[in-house]
């Protein structure tokens, strides 16, 4: 089979069982050159699984594999052209930080590389990785960054293809989580080349990917930019795992003038969408999309029933009349608690409708207040 000549991993009908267990359903893939993709999903969902079948640590139950042009499914994973990156950096201990980073070119039987070529690809990649002071210490001598970055390094020197990243950075504080990220990037930037990270922290994804794969239950959800999954998420599943706090959803019933009811209020769709009378759809809508204001300008009016403080901004669960809760965005000095009465607006296309399954069909915006 024939692939464009800038895709650098491609992934063609692949599917994982263990025996009857189906742990990846078939999916296709394509990954282009000097692309920055992040799987993203909740633990045991299968992103992992999806690595390692690229880098041959898991055998493919079905389907393709190609990485470079090259179709891998029956090559040995040291022999495939990518580097991955663990969790648990897997340095060596007795080894200094310049051994580490050249351990794979003193093994590699293909192309034999010199003594002088491999100290100068293993300066270079050190000097990527701002670790050129560290080179004659040891793993325990570093702190969890600065071994991260040997890790990093030491994929690096063997210029592959494409990097595997499998949650590098899940073994960090908050604080080395955020600077390694833009450590990550930094070295992306500089070096161009693909790579397919997986994590489950969505702020990782967010921040850092060109593209996002989410993944739930053996199943590819949504591919996207980042944006878009959080303007315009396929389902409910992606609606409530992109952005925090997270979407309210809500289920409802189409009335005979195909509006939907909602807080008190009639939602209405664009004029090319239809929607049978009598249907069950779930409506959602996203913090960002409300706003406290006066009683005159209200949506919608409800009760504060939890507030929590987050920096610049509070979010206000509030219950409106007939019974749904949303999240609302406030100012972080604004006085209203718990308990308290607040008036809402809504912005225009606030609302995503949902079908019974849980696609997204379109956007909906308040009609009117019900009198």
């Amino acid at each position: 089979m024939s692939l464009p000549a800038d895709v650098a991993v491609s992934l063609i009908g692949v599917a994982k069982s263990y025996g009857d267990v189906e742990v990846l359903q078939p999916f296709d893939l394509q990954i282009a050159e000097g692309e920055f993709v992040v799987l993203l999903g909740p633990s045991g969902c299968g992103k992992s699984t999806i690595l390692k079948m690229i880098a041959g640590l898991e055998e493919v139950s079905d389907g393709e594999i190609h990485v470079a042009g090259e179709l891998v499914n029956y090559v040995r994973p040291r022999d495939r052209n990518v580097a991955m990156v663990f969790q648990n950096y897997a340095l060596y201990p007795h080894m200094t930080v310049r051994q580490n980073i050249a351990f794979p070119l003193r093994m590699a039987r293909r192309p034999r590389l010199r003594r002088p070529d491999i100290d100068e690809r293993t300066a270079e990649a050190a000097e990527i990785v701002e670790l050129t002071d560290y080179l004659e210490r040891k793993p325990a001598q570093l702190s969890g960054g600065q071994r991260q970055r040997v890790a990093l390094a030491r994929a690096i020197v063997r210029q592959p293809a494409a990097f595997l990243m499998d949650e590098p950075l899940s073994n960090l504080d908050a604080l080395l989580r955020a600077d390694m990220r833009t450590s990550l990037l930094d070295v992306h930037s500089r070096i161009s080349k693909t790579t397919l990270y997986v994590t489950h922290d969505q702020v990782e994804a967010m921040t850092m990917a060109d593209r996002v794969v989410v993944v739930n239950e053996g199943r590819i959800q949504q591919v996207g930019k980042p944006r878009e999954l959080y303007t315009a998420p396929a389902n409910t599943f992606v609606a409530q795992f992109i952005g925090s706090p997270r979407m309210s959803l809500h289920k409802t019933t189409v009335r005979g003038d195909c509006t939907l009811p909602f807080g008190g209020a009639s939602l209405v769709t664009g004029a090319d969408i239809r929607l049978e009378p009598g249907v069950s759809v779930t409506v959602g809508a996203r913090p960002s999309a409300f706003r406290v204001t006066d009683a005159t300008h209200a949506c919608f009016a409800g009760r504060v029933g939890r507030r929590d403080y987050l920096g610049s901004d509070s979010y206000l669960e509030v219950e409106l009349e007939d019974g749904p809760q949303v999240i609302v965005r406030a100012e972080a000095d604004s006085p209203l608690g718990s308990g308290d009465l607040v008036h809402v607006v809504a912005e225009s296309g606030a609302f995503h409708v949902f079908d019974e399954s849980g696609a997204r069909i379109c956007r909906a915006s308040v009609r009117s207040r019900e009198q």
